[in-house]
């Protein structure tokens, strides 16, 4: 390892926004300093949600710009976005058209044709997935029907396709391949039942390089000519649960963003029906490990509720939400009525458990209900494992929200940590720094390290 600063950078897109991150990597420290950021979002184009990726590689390449200019010695680049959802490519490369989003209502009867060929219990036995009605294998489901289908020679996962158009190297990233319910969660390869016809490219595993950037980019960008796109975790709950601070194997862990994560990490995959009968998945992460988690609502109901308030202030909305009383309604933040963009506070309020009068109740009854799955999916993922939590570490963007950690400790009576709130984007760089000899090998001894030297709030049961 190193004693020389090393930078690398991070490009990290989430469903609401994205932000390139330099991480200078030193003496055992990793300083993030984020040199653009960018809003996300989805757009009605041709009947259908759509991503503007075109747009986002746009602010991608602004991004490479300012991290050039900050730092010029930048050694490599990793990637990771969200999950499932992806481009299609014809022959000569180009993108067919932009990525259909997961909250588009295309896959309703694509999923029932899918169980019709191969049962719930059969697919579970293979992918190790829970049922999502947005995962990659319905949504290619209900492409096929596209008219795009036939013209496609690649289906690219989205973090892999902004790599293709930064290096021209077509491959899958592994931990997001995980995602798609086409991955045998056993072999870590294309499970052929499942797969057979859908041209992705190769399977890589992060720390891998992918390639050296192309001349457009490096003219567009004016980073060295020297630097590589390497390969993380480039699903971004698997860049998050690197820079989990842990210390031993007794926690549990909460990615919280647009989405929630929640769940243990295992060095291998849990099929039992008991697991398939509440939802559990198993993901795939770094290093070969297994998230064994079930994606629960997130802070898109807050952020969609939010978006409805635009005249009020966020920051005086959490102060009364904090003054409320517990105790309060709540709802089942895995209501599919959620999943859509639109009027969250009236959908909040039909499906709550008493009146909402305010908007500060809709966000004391959002977090509330957060915390109750946190705590609840955490509990079911101890007695589904057998393995004891001592600690649950919450990640993210929901790291910084005091109230919602301190709701966890008490309804789940355990210790949560809180942050690092850039978990995903530090995640990222350190899988690169690993791969180009600047920090650790084991993930304990990354994490060891993070627990001394990244700002964390702990929080403890009343």
């Amino acid at each position: 390892m190193s004693p020389v600063a090393r930078v690398f950078g991070a490009i990290d897109i989430g469903a609401s926004g994205g932000r390139v991150v330099a991480g200078v990597v030193a003496g055992g420290r990793t300083a993030l300093h984020v040199v653009h950021r960018f809003p996300n979002g989805m757009v009605e184009l041709d009947g259908h949600l759509r991503w503007d990726f075109s747009g986002l590689y746009r602010e991608v390449l602004t991004g490479l710009r300012a991290l050039a200019a900050g730092f010029p010695d930048v050694v490599s680049i990793g990637i990771d976005t969200w999950a499932v959802d992806y481009g299609l490519l014809a022959e000569d490369g180009t993108l067919l058209a932009e990525p259909v989003s997961y909250r588009d209502g295309r896959t309703a009867d694509a999923v029932e044709r899918v169980h019709e060929r191969v049962p719930p219990e059969r697919l579970y036995a293979i992918n190790g997935l829970q049922f999502l009605p947005f995962t990659t294998l319905y949504q290619l489901e209900a492409e096929r029907s596209s008219p795009l289908w036939d013209k496609a020679a690649h289906v690219v996962l989205l973090p892999d396709l902004l790599a293709y158009w930064l290096t021209g190297e077509l491959r899958t990233e592994i931990t997001n391949a995980s995602t798609t319910g086409l991955l045998d969660v056993r072999t870590r390869k294309w499970a052929s039942e499942l797969a057979a016809g859908v041209p992705f490219p190769p399977l890589q595993e992060p720390g891998e390089v992918r390639g050296l950037l192309r001349r457009e980019v490096l003219a567009a960008t004016g980073l060295p000519s020297t630097t590589l796109v390497t390969s993380v975790g480039s699903h971004d709950t698997a860049s998050a649960v690197v820079a989990l601070p842990a210390e031993g194997a007794r926690f549990a862990y909460v990615s919280s963003g647009t989405w929630s994560l929640a769940g243990v990490e295992l060095p291998g995959p849990v099929l039992t029906g008991q697991a398939r009968q509440v939802n559990f998945t198993n993901e795939g992460g770094v290093d070969g490990r297994t998230g064994f988690l079930r994606n629960v609502g997130g802070l898109w109901l807050l952020q969609e509720s939010l978006r409805e308030w635009s005249d009020l202030d966020v920051s005086d909305l959490l102060a009364q939400a904090e003054r409320l009383p517990s105790g309060g309604p709540t709802v089942d933040v895995d209501d599919p009525a959620f999943i859509a963009p639109g009027d969250m506070p009236q959908r909040i309020a039909a499906a709550a458990t008493g009146p909402l009068r305010t908007p500060a109740e809709t966000v004391r009854c959002i977090l509330d209900s957060l915390a109750v799955a946190y705590a609840r999916t955490v509990e079911q993922a101890t007695q589904l494992t057998g393995r004891d939590v001592d600690v649950i570490h919450i990640v993210g963007g929901g790291s910084r929200n005091d109230l919602l950690c301190r709701l966890t400790a008490n309804l789940s009576g355990r210790r949560v940590t809180a942050g690092p709130v850039e978990a995903t984007a530090l995640g990222n760089i350190l899988v690169q720094a690993r791969a180009h000899d600047a920090a650790p090998e084991s993930l304990e001894d990354l994490r060891a390290t993070l627990a001394t030297t990244e700002d964390i709030r702990h929080y403890h049961p009343d």
